[in-house]
């Protein structure tokens, strides 16, 4: 075992493609873990990381799943024990805005598009692995929530909010349930973070507003976000159960 604990342990992350997917897999591939990283149409991104990962020497695989079906959750978790055996982390990262909309224009489609990713990929990438978990009497799990499931979310962005803060309470639920059975789940919330996600849904004056309401009065890093969920991944972390940890610079205290 490493510092970490997380040598020869797999991890499997989902939406690793870029953003704060990738800083986590990288985060723990340098605590020790071999990775397998999920993708949905990023091969580009995802297969770098893939080579990034292998340079340190850890194993890495990447995995193209559409994790908000259960096909597709399921299959995924299929291929990484194929591979890997088994997974003892996973990293429930998969997430998006899909587009900032008003609520009177809000459809059904995109309504099930947005809970589809961003909460029931949660769901079911869980179910997928918490099986061999269970048996195994060890795993961990972490959720991406976000500060707007705390707080309603920025513009035309509340049926996002509202799936995140979903997310925070089924990570709490998760806890109940798998903490008898040697599982840990928690979950982190990240602020305003500079990624592809805020390049295609923001705009540099939005971001100027968010920057001015967050007391250390800059942007967070994906990698400042992916070494906390590596950090939640690893032993260090043994006694945190069913917590949100935020990552905001300050801009929301709870």
């Amino acid at each position: 075992m490493g510092s970490n604990g997380m040598e020869g342990r797999i991890a499997l992350v989902t939406g690793a493609s870029s953003g704060i997917g990738r800083a986590a897999a990288i985060a723990l591939a340098e605590c020790g873990a071999d990775v397998a990283l999920n993708y949905l149409k990023n091969r580009e991104g995802a297969e770098a990381t893939v080579q990034q990962i292998a340079a340190m020497g850890r194993r890495a695989l990447a995995v193209q799943a559409d994790v908000s079906t259960r096909a597709g959750a399921f299959q995924l978790a299929a291929r990484v024990r194929s591979q890997f055996g088994r997974v003892d982390v996973l990293v429930n990262n998969a997430g998006d805005l899909i587009e900032r909309r008003p609520l009177r224009d809000f459809t059904d489609e995109l309504w099930d598009r947005v809970m589809d990713l961003n909460l029931r990929s949660v769901f079911l990438c869980s179910q997928a692995v918490m099986g061999e978990m269970i048996d195994r009497r060890s795993g961990v799990i972490i959720n991406v929530g976000s500060i707007a499931g705390h707080n309603g979310g920025g513009p035309g962005a509340a049926v996002y909010a509202a799936s995140k803060a979903a997310v925070h309470c089924l990570t709490k639920g998760f806890a109940k349930e798998l903490a008898p059975h040697g599982v840990r789940v928690n979950a982190v919330a990240p602020g305003v973070v500079m990624t592809p996600f805020h390049e295609q849904h923001s705009t540099p004056e939005m971001l100027a507003q968010f920057t001015a309401g967050i007391p250390l009065g800059r942007l967070g890093s994906p990698e400042e976000c992916g070494r906390v969920i590596a950090f939640l991944a690893s032993d260090a972390a043994s006694y945190i159960h069913g917590e949100m940890i935020e990552i905001n610079g300050g801009q929301l205290m709870v």
